[in-house]
């Protein structure tokens, strides 16, 4: 089927009618999680704030992407933006912005923005794991806290150990037992392995993947949770939900198709945070948590927020005894998203080569 034509919204000013952005989503939209935020902080909220229609596709596995966005391209041509919300679907070889010059794409969890038409966004939200992590070892009685994880990337890697650092600051004697289900969803997984957890005495459960699994886990098992993605994760665990770590990409949403519609358009890393707004805690659950752990908390949030704690000021050392991080050095960003492969005193189990 041959491309349509259109007047390039490529590098101008242009009208909301004319963007026909794309939103390319690597789990189901009912997931209560990391697809359902991004549809509804990011797709609804374009078509509200700027009178954008949009379109999607949901649970496309990483080979169907390429095709799926080249049949869009071929029906709304150079006005379609495209973006992806995971690193399995957002086309690692670049072979498609780099086809593509005059369409822009942007992807989330990503870093690789070396083209003019591509750009990347996430956010530090090992910010908010470590505020949730000073809540845990506050609030643990077996001193074992129970992490399910997606995926072992550095993306993964860089939460975990913010968030035992944070415990560690609180209580020493804790340890974060981690465990990997090597899928962002699987409810099954993720049930059989927060029930593991549960099982070898963990009485707070986080997790870093998508559906509300962990949290029902904890629920039901009588014990406290701390939800990650968003707030809407809360109504599966309302008694034992702590607070938890959750993303707002509105601000990140607004800023690039505000960017787009006046022709100003950057290829950049976008990694904003609590500061920003993008990167948030879940309301506190006052019926469990006593004011001083809350008082607490908001008090390394504010440190946080202000530059006064720097998370990975060194000296920091692996859980071999490696220093990782020398004396009063501060990584950058770039350094800690890429190279964060290790993990801190505190975390316990084993963490696996990466399948994706």
């Amino acid at each position: 089927m041959p491309r349509k034509r259109y007047l390039s919204i490529f590098g101008r000013p242009s009208k909301p009618e004319e963007v026909k952005p794309i939103f390319i989503y690597v789990g189901p939209i009912g997931d209560v999680g990391w697809t359902y935020n991004h549809h509804h902080h990011g797709l609804k909220y374009i078509e509200e704030k700027f009178g954008i229609k949009s379109f999607y596709a949901e649970s496309v596995a990483a080979p169907d992407a390429p095709r799926i966005v080249e049949e869009f391209i071929n029906t709304h041509g150079v006005n379609t933006v495209v973006f992806t919300d995971a690193i399995e679907v957002y086309n690692p070889d670049l072979s498609l912005p780099k086809k593509y010059k005059d369409i822009y794409f942007i992807h989330c969890a990503g870093y690789e923005h070396s083209l003019p038409n591509l750009c990347a966004f996430y956010g530090r939200m090992y910010e908010a794991r470590y505020v949730t992590g000073v809540i845990a070892g506050r609030m643990t009685k077996s001193n074992k806290i129970g992490y399910v994880a997606g995926h072992p990337i550095p993306e993964v890697i860089t939460g975990l150990n913010a968030f035992t650092l944070g415990v560690r600051r609180v209580n020493p004697d804790a340890e974060v037992h981690i465990a990997f289900t090597h899928s962002w969803y699987d409810p099954g997984t993720e049930r059989t392995v927060a029930d593991s957890l549960i099982g070898i005495g963990c009485d707070i459960l986080t997790q870093h993947c998508d559906s509300p699994a962990t949290q029902i886990a904890a629920e039901e098992a009588g014990i406290m949770s701390l939800v990650y993605q968003g707030v809407e994760m809360m109504k599966f665990a309302p008694h034992a939900a702590l607070t938890g770590a959750c993303w707002n990409w509105r601000p990140i949403y607004d800023d690039i198709f505000r960017r787009i519609l006046e022709g100003r358009f950057e290829n950049k890393w976008y990694y904003p945070g609590m500061k920003e707004g993008v990167c948030m805690l879940a309301p506190y659950n006052r019926k469990l948590l006593p004011k001083e752990v809350i008082d607490e908390a908001e008090k390394i949030k504010e440190d946080i927020i202000s530059g006064r704690l720097k998370i990975w000021k060194g000296p920091i050392y692996d859980r071999d005894g490696v220093l990782r991080i020398p004396e009063g050095y501060v990584p950058t960003e770039e350094e800690i998203w890429k190279g964060m492969t290790w993990v801190v005193p505190g975390v316990v189990g084993e963490i696996p080569k990466p399948k994706i």
